[in-house]
């Protein structure tokens, strides 16, 4: 199984909506991490509009980048736009992807529900490459 590593900036929303949809839809097939360039918390926003599907994101931790080594990532997704702030080993795993999404924190709920339906379909896509 392949390991992938979603990450964001504070690791509160986006890669924490993608950890969710990974290890939901991706459980047997992928195995799930979600980091930021800097810990937070799980956005409580982020937690709703995911209960609303029916994943449960409350046990999810928000944790710093540094605490990983990228050589145990197979890829390595970024869901801000974030990747060049990333260090070169995080970049050149065998698979990187930048989908530079909006950042939900902040905004209406219905920007949450949108990034949310774009994650699942890119998570979606992401485990059928991996798979």
């Amino acid at each position: 199984m392949k390991n992938v590593m979603f990450v964001c900036k504070r690791n509160s929303c986006r890669s924490q909506m993608a950890e969710g949809f990974a290890k939901t839809l991706g459980a047997g097939k992928i195995n799930v991490t979600s980091s930021g360039l800097e810990a937070s918390r799980v956005h409580p926003t982020a937690i709703q509009v995911m209960e609303e599907i029916g994943i449960d994101i409350t046990g999810q931790t928000s944790d710093p980048l540094d605490a990983f080594k990228a050589e145990d990532y197979d890829a390595v997704i970024s869901l801000c736009g974030c990747g060049v702030n990333l260090p070169e080993a995080w970049v050149l795993r065998q698979v990187f992807a930048d989908w530079e999404l909006e950042d939900p924190d902040g905004k209406p709920l219905t920007t949450f529900q949108r990034v949310r339906d774009e994650i699942k379909t890119r998570v979606e896509a992401l485990i059928a490459q991996l798979a």
